[in-house]
């Protein structure tokens, strides 16, 4: 009996599928990856996207709180200074203290 050889024109054929399959399956898997790459990008760039809104209202609104800070700083010193005490009307009618009696030594106030 002779030995069996396999058909060429068969296995040449189902060497070029092979071939043509993997390379199919290889574009598909590359296709693929750059599309979810592309999804991951797309969501990352989203993120500090709104992250950068975030950090742009709070600058605002830091900016708004200082300026407001600012502004009560000078009305306390507006409000401290001598010549608005001096006119202020609860103190213009107070009336002037004439014969102080002080504490002397070392005696409690409320003993006597």
């Amino acid at each position: 009996m002779p030995p069996l050889r396999p058909n060429t024109d068969t296995s040449r054929r189902s060497l070029a599928q092979t071939v043509e399959q993997s390379t199919v399956i290889l574009m598909v898997c590359i296709g693929s990856l750059i599309l979810l790459l592309a999804i991951l990008i797309l969501f990352h760039e989203n993120a500090n996207a709104t992250k950068g809104y975030q950090l742009r209202s709070l600058e605002r609104e830091r900016m708004q709180l200082l300026l407001e800070r600012e502004i009560l700083h000078m009305k306390v010193a507006q409000d401290q200074a001598i010549d608005t005490l001096q006119s202020d009307s609860v103190i213009q009618a107070m009336r002037p203290v004439r014969d102080a009696l002080y504490v002397q030594g070392e005696r409690a106030v409320a003993y006597e």
